[in-house]
């Protein structure tokens, strides 16, 4: 794998077509596969793996595509998913129904109450009084973490948001990614806990950054 180019990539990274969404998903997938949150509420058997990679491809194709953006290096490797917030809200009921089946895949029935409590979390505290981005989703696969392709990709998106103003929300179930997204002007606002025996998630926000 090409890392330098990677970098390159994310250092001006492309919007991912509709063609492109499988690959995204499968890049997410690998890049969530050790992730606190999703280590919590994910069937714990053999079809866990599968199971995210399903849950990716409805939510990057029913949720995200032609209202978000999803941005990448061309070459794949890693992904960012945001959110203007304008655009959220209450998910219609037939879209509900519609991802019912993929979220108990992921879940199984024993854990579908995890996803359930995590979701009420993060909408309890996503903050509303102010339009921002939502940094929905950032990963990288595995073997092209630790390269600086992650923090490349939230730089050229954190540079836009500078220029235009705005600010930008997010959550993270890890203390690296506190670590690497409080080194991109974001602070923590909220350390809460879905449920009690749930990891320990993060809420961040980021003001608008003036050039130094």
């Amino acid at each position: 794998m090409d890392f330098e180019a990677m970098r390159r990539g994310a250092e001006a990274p492309e919007v991912a077509g509709k063609q492109a969404l499988n690959g995204v998903a499968a890049d997410l997938a690998a890049a969530f596969a050790a992730d606190p949150m999703f280590d919590w509420f994910s069937r714990p058997d053999a079809r866990r793996d599968e199971a995210r990679g399903r849950f990716f491809r409805f939510i990057l194709r029913e949720l995200v595509y032609g209202v978000g953006e999803i941005e990448r290096p061309p070459m794949g490797g890693a992904a960012a998913v945001w959110m203007a917030s304008e655009r959220l809200g209450p998910t219609p009921l037939v879209r509900e129904l519609m991802a019912l089946p993929t979220l108990l895949a992921l879940t199984g029935w024993d854990r579908f109450g995890r996803l359930a409590a995590m979701r009420a979390a993060m909408d309890r505290l996503h903050p509303t009084d102010r339009a921002h981005d939502y940094l929905f989703f950032l990963g990288v696969t595995p073997e092209a973490q630790g390269h600086g392709i992650g923090s490349r990709l939230l730089r050229a998106r954190t540079a836009r948001l500078d220029a235009s103003r705005r600010p930008a929300y997010l959550e993270t179930a890890t203390e690296a990614n506190v670590r690497l997204y409080s080194r991109h002007g974001f602070e923590v606002t909220a350390e809460f806990h879905p449920r009690p025996d749930a990891p320990k998630n993060w809420a961040m926000w980021r003001e608008p950054q003036s050039p130094l």
